[in-house]
C-alpha cells in the first residue's frame, strides 16, 4: 500500500484529537442578538461539477442517485473498480442535500456480495478534504488515509462505500447527519444498477469520528431507512455524549485546539439558527475562523495550536444556552433513544483519555437491555489510537460471520 507511513502519521493526528471535537460549542458564543442571525461562513464550492447540486432536489427521495462517474484506482489500490455517486439525502434540519459516496468494488467481487459501509475520518472543514478527493488527489497532507484498512475487506471480495458523510457544509461534529448520509449511501449504491449490489447483505463499520458516523446510522436504520438488509454493525473509539466531552475538557489552552474551534464552527453550519457563534467571536476569533474555513486536519492543528476560548470569544454565555444543550444532546447516541436491530460489536480502550468512555458503557448497557445483542472488546491498549489498530481486525471478522 502507499503512503502507509505517512498516512498512519496522519491517522494518529486525527484519532488523538477526537475529544476535542466539542469543547468549543460549549466555550465560546452568546445569546442570539436581536433580529436575523448572521449566517456563517460556509466552505468554498468546488470547481467540480460533479458535486453541484441539482435544482430538483424536492422531487427525489433519499438514497436517489442524482450523478454518477468512474473514477481511477484509488491511492494505494490497484485493480479495483472505483465509482462515485452524487445522491439525495437528509441534513440535521430535515432539508434535502446533495451527498456524495465512492465505491470501491475489488475484482473478485461477486454479484450480490458483501458491502462494507466504512466510516472514514474527517475532521475538517473544507470540502477538499472529503474521502471522495483525498483518494484520489495525491496532495500532501489532506486527510488521505482513508483507504488504510481497506485491503483486508477488498481482498476478501467485499465491496466498500465511504460517504462523505460531513456533508456538503462539511458540518463537522454534526454526527446524526454522518449516520443519515451514511445510509442514504448504502440505499444508493443498492440502487446503482452497473454496481450489482441490489441484493447484498451490508456491514456497518467506522472508529472514532467515523465511528460516530457508523454507530449513528445502525441507531437510526430502523426508522430512517429499515429497509436496507443490514446484518450488523462494528463501531470502535465512538465518542457518544458530546455534552460530557465539553464539560469535561474546559476552556483552557490546548494543542488540538483548532480541532475543537473547527467543530463549533460545523455544527453551527448544520444549524445557523440554533448557534449563533458567529456573534460572540472577538477580531481574533473571526480572524481565526476565516483562516480555517477550508482547512483539513494538518491546518486545522497548526493554526489553532494553543488556542483556547477566551481568546477568541467576546463571553461564554452559550455554555447555558439551551439551543446548544439541544443540539449537543442531538447529535449524542447516549442521548437517542432509538436502538439498532443487528448485532452489534464495540471496542475501546478501557483506560482511553479522549473520550467519555462511561458513556459508551451506559449506552452499550441500554442497548443490551432493548434486545440488542452486543458485543464489547476492551483492548489491550492505553489510548485511542492503538486501539483503532488493534480491534479492526476482530472488527472485519465479526461482521463477516454475518455478512456470509
Amino acid at each position: 500500500m502507499r503512503r502507509t507511513r505517512s498516512a498512519g502519521r496522519r491517522l494518529s493526528v486525527r484519532v488523538a484529537c477526537a475529544s476535542t471535537m466539542v469543547a468549543c460549542v460549549l466555550a465560546i458564543g452568546s445569546a442570539a442578538p436581536a433580529g436575523a442571525v448572521p449566517m456563517p461562513e460556509m466552505p468554498t464550492p468546488l470547481a467540480d461539477h460533479f458535486y453541484v447540486a441539482p435544482g430538483n432536489l424536492d422531487s427525489h427521495k433519499p438514497g436517489d442517485v442524482l450523478k454518477s462517474r468512474n473514477m481511477p484506482d484509488p491511492l494505494g489500490l490497484i485493480g479495483v473498480k472505483a465509482t462515485q455517486l452524487q445522491f439525495r439525502s437528509t441534513d440535521s434540519t430535515g432539508h434535502p442535500i446533495a451527498a456524495v459516496a465512492t465505491i470501491l468494488v475489488p475484482p473478485n467481487h461477486k454479484p450480490d456480495g458483501p458491502v462494507l459501509s466504512y466510516g472514514a475520518i474527517i475532521n475538517s472543514l473544507g470540502l477538499e478534504c472529503a474521502p471522495s478527493h483525498t483518494m484520489f488527489d495525491n496532495i500532501p497532507d489532506r486527510d488521505d488515509a482513508v483507504t488504510v484498512g481497506m485491503n483486508l475487506p477488498l481482498q476478501m471480495g467485499w465491496a466498500v462505500v465511504i460517504a462523505d458523510h460531513l456533508g456538503p457544509r462539511s458540518a463537522y461534529g454534526a454526527a446524526r447527519l454522518g449516520g443519515q448520509i451514511t445510509l442514504d449511501s448504502i440505499r444508493a449504491a443498492q440502487s446503482y444498477e452497473p454496481l450489482h449490489l441490489d441484493h447484498s447483505k451490508v456491514g456497518l463499520t467506522g472508529y472514532s469520528g467515523g465511528g460516530m458516523a457508523a454507530a449513528w446510522a445502525a441507531a437510526l436504520a430502523p426508522t430512517y431507512a429499515p429497509e436496507l438488509p443490514i446484518v450488523g454493525a462494528a463501531i470502535g473509539g465512538v465518542p457518544m455524549n458530546l455534552q460530557t466531552m465539553a464539560d469535561v475538557l474546559g476552556r483552557n489552552a490546548h494543542p488540538a485546539f483548532g480541532l475543537a474551534f473547527a467543530a463549533a464552527i460545523g455544527l453551527e453550519r448544520e444549524y445557523p439558527d440554533m448557534l449563533p457563534m458567529q456573534a460572540a467571536l472577538n477580531a481574533d476569533g473571526r480572524k481565526l475562523r476565516h483562516a480555517i474555513n477550508n482547512a483539513c486536519t494538518r491546518d486545522l492543528l497548526i493554526m489553532g495550536a494553543g488556542q483556547s476560548a477566551p481568546r477568541l470569544a467576546n463571553d461564554f454565555s452559550l455554555f447555558d444556552a439551551p439551543n446548544t444543550h439541544k443540539i449537543l444532546a442531538e447529535n449524542s447516541l447516549e442521548k437517542y433513544d432509538g436502538k439498532p436491530n443487528v448485532p452489534v460489536f464495540e471496542w475501546h480502550s478501557p483506560t482511553d483519555v479522549l473520550i467519555p468512555v462511561d458513556a459508551i458503557n451506559v449506552t452499550m448497557k441500554r442497548w443490551r437491555a432493548q434486545g440488542v445483542s452486543v458485543n464489547q472488546m476492551a483492548t489491550p491498549s492505553p489510548d485511542h489510537l492503538s486501539a483503532a489498530v488493534i480491534g479492526m481486525p476482530q472488527a472485519i471478522q465479526f461482521l463477516s460471520q454475518h455478512m456470509g
